[in-house]
């Protein structure tokens, strides 16, 4: 399982263990130990999440990092935080796509990271999304139209906030604004944080500190009841208020450039 067999060991000898004496702590037989750091066995969900808060780690870390003498952890405040991703996984092992309906939105503010909690949100799997850990969430509200509200978003786990690319659209969860889908606006910022932008012009960009943010989930797909409409002619009434958009967004971009070079 990635480089989790290298890091075991060497987690293990930094703390100056034997294998029993890990195997102790951990509550499992020596034989055990050795199979992972022999890379004859992967450990299962709930004993890899033992293992990382036992190391003071979180999962990706410990199963994609390359732990060494050189290694140092990510600082928290660069949007690279790092935390314990709650998943469920079905009888073959392979993860579920658990489904956040929005009257689910208030409870998964506090149980996302529970895996109790995520246990019993609804859960499905799509042939298409096996490569990563993916989440659903049903959104409400015509912020991002022309998606409608009650569209289902399918959405792959960001570990490392930085590597958003503007443009793209996610389900950011955080503590002020819960659950929301956005098109991201800019690279996270120390002094500003992450821009949010509605596709529906009608709501202003706006922006959440580091410290807001819980999760976010890169936008890969989506599931609607409703079937696209065919694009109305234009009509002089719209493309007047195409050209307002432009100038608007126009005047926005050269106030953020005034501010940026002052």
């Amino acid at each position: 399982m990635s480089k989790i067999s290298e890091n075991i060991k060497f987690l293990r000898k930094k703390k100056g263990l034997t294998q029993q004496q890990f195997a102790d702590t951990m509550e499992i037989k020596r034989s055990l130990v050795g199979a992972y750091e022999e890379e004859r066995a992967d450990p299962k969900y709930d004993l890899l999440k033992k293992f990382a808060d036992f190391f003071e780690l979180s999962i990706d870390e410990l199963i994609n990092e390359k732990i060494d003498a050189a290694w140092k952890p990510k600082p928290k405040s660069d949007g690279s935080n790092v935390r314990i991703l709650s998943i469920t996984v079905d009888k073959d092992d392979n993860e579920n796509i658990e489904l956040v309906p929005v009257k689910a939105s208030a409870g998964y503010l506090n149980g996302y990271s529970d895996p109790e909690y995520v246990a019993t949100l609804p859960k499905f799997s799509l042939p298409i999304f096996k490569q990563g850990t993916y989440r659903a969430f049903e959104i409400k509200g015509d912020s991002m139209l022309p998606l409608p509200s009650g569209s289902i978003i399918i959405s792959e786990y960001v570990e490392n906030w930085n590597d958003l690319k503007v443009g793209e659209t996610a389900v950011v969860i955080s503590s002020n604004e819960g659950v929301v889908y956005k098109r991201i606006g800019s690279k996270i910022k120390a002094d500003k944080g992450l821009k949010l932008v509605s596709d529906n012009q009608v709501y202003d960009p706006y922006y959440i500190t580091a410290d807001e943010i819980m999760e976010i989930w890169r936008a890969k797909g989506y599931i609607s009841t409703e079937m696209p409409q065919p694009t109305p002619e234009p009509t002089m009434e719209s493309l007047t208020t195409m050209m307002s958009q432009m100038q608007r967004s126009i005047s926005q971009l050269q106030q953020e450039k005034i501010n940026y070079v002052d």
